[in-house]
This record gives C-alpha cells, structure tokens and sequence, in this order.
C-alpha cells in the first residue's frame, strides 16, 4: 500500500515524512484544494525529506476550463518544477462539456516527459467516469486521483471500486478525500486500491499576540485569520499503522 500526503508547507512536509508517508503531493493552498507551489518550496521540501515529491500544476482555484494565458503558465510551471527535482506532476484538464481536454493533457504529458503525471481530483468533475478513465489510460497518464465522484471517498467507495476494475495495466487508481484513520482498511478492503490519498489536516493557532481581527487577507474572510493549516504527523502515522496491520 502506498500512503500520499497532501502538504502545502516544508513544514508539512516533515511531518508528512515523520508519520510514515510514502509519496508527498506538494501544494500551496490546500484550503482551495491545492495550486501550483513555488520553486522555493519544492527546494525546501527536498532538502528536508527522502521519500518522493510529487508537485500539483493548477495556476488558480475553481473549474479545470483554462485560457491560453493560464494553460501556457501550467507548461511553464511543468517544466521548472521538472528541473527543480520533483519526481512527479499532478494535475488536470477538462473541456466545458466535462470530457477530458485531450489535446491539452497530452501537451501537459509532453512537458512532464520522463515524469510520470497524476490526473487529479478534476476526474472528480468529469462527465463519464469511465470514459475519462479510458483516455487517461489512452493518453499514458500514471494515476488517477479519485474520491469516486462523490463528496469523500467512502460516499464514492462503490464508484472508486467500478474505477479500479475498470483500469486497465499501467493506470493505478488512488482513493482520497476523508480518509482518516477510522475508515482507511475498510475503503481498502471495498475499493480494491493500492494507494490511498490524504492531507492529514490539523488547525493550530497562529503565534500573534498582537491581532487585529476585523482585516481579512483574502476576499472572503476566514473563520479564523489566526488559524494555520498543519499536517499532522501522528495522522499520518495511525493511517499508515492502520494499513500495516
């Protein structure tokens, strides 16, 4: 069984890796389901673990429908995160009617070449499950991140499972969203994956005594400005004791 973890800080990653992880999907905002990290990121990272480094291309929040502008920087960001050290990309495309934006995710497989490339949760949002399986299979893509169409992969179990006998050699189907440590063996044992997603997400308090509270950062305030997204390492490690039992 192979363990990923989202993280979208170095700090993140160390506990990812701490807790036993296997493979680190490497972010930033996490809180908006993960973009494209910097480069400074990935280097601090890598300096800090030993296990695989696979780095998300989306260039904003929302849909998976991108202009020109925003598809030449997702090229852009393959590439640089290619020659940054990352061993793997992790992203995703679709067309407005829902389908797999074929001839866009092949360029994207041309620029992560020798990489292997995730398509992420946007399978999530796709028309025909398993016709975008289908293409993604067609197209060479390495894995497919899934939580089975469904708000968390145990509401999705059934659909994950239908993906997994549908996947033909050489296309591994992963399982993420709300997995946890109390679900985890069971959505192993009704899906039949062999890798399985999470962030381990914990919130700790920021360490400002000075706060003004009434200053939102973003467009839409935060329950909390002081509150910090954290991996937590002793997660990691229960999901991983759980699947070595």
């Amino acid at each position: 069984m192979i363990v990923e973890v989202a993280v979208d800080s170095a700090t993140g990653g160390g506990a990812a890796a701490r807790g036993g992880a296997d493979r680190i999907e490497l972010c930033q905002d996490l809180a908006a389901g993960g973009l494209t990290p910097s480069l400074g990121l990935l280097d601090t990272v890598r300096d800090s673990v030993r296990i695989p480094i696979v780095a998300m291309v989306r260039p904003r929040p929302g849909d998976f429908l991108y202009d020109r502008a925003e598809f030449a920087t997702m090229l852009r960001d393959i590439g640089h995160l290619r020659s940054a050290g990352a061993a793997g990309i992790v992203t995703g495309v679709l067309l407005a009617n829902g389908h797999v934006d074929r001839e866009r995710l092949g360029e994207l497989l041309a620029a992560a070449a020798p990489l292997p490339v995730t398509f992420h949760r946007a399978f999530d949002v796709a028309a025909e499950p398993l016709a975008a399986l289908a293409t993604l299979h067609e197209l060479g893509v390495a894995r497919v991140l899934t939580s089975g169409q469904a708000r968390d992969a145990v509401a999705g179990a059934a659909a994950i499972a239908a993906c997994v006998r549908a996947a033909r050699p050489g296309l591994s189907v992963m399982a993420g969203a709300g997995v946890r440590d109390t679900n985890v063996r069971e959505l192993v044992a009704a899906t039949g994956v062999r890798e399985v997603h999470l962030s381990a997400t914990a919130w700790q308090q920021s360490g400002m005594t000075f706060r003004r509270a009434d200053v939102p950062m973003g467009a839409t305030a935060p329950v909390d400005e002081f509150a910090l997204r954290a991996t937590d390492a002793e997660h990691v490690a229960r999901v991983v004791a759980a699947l070595r039992r």
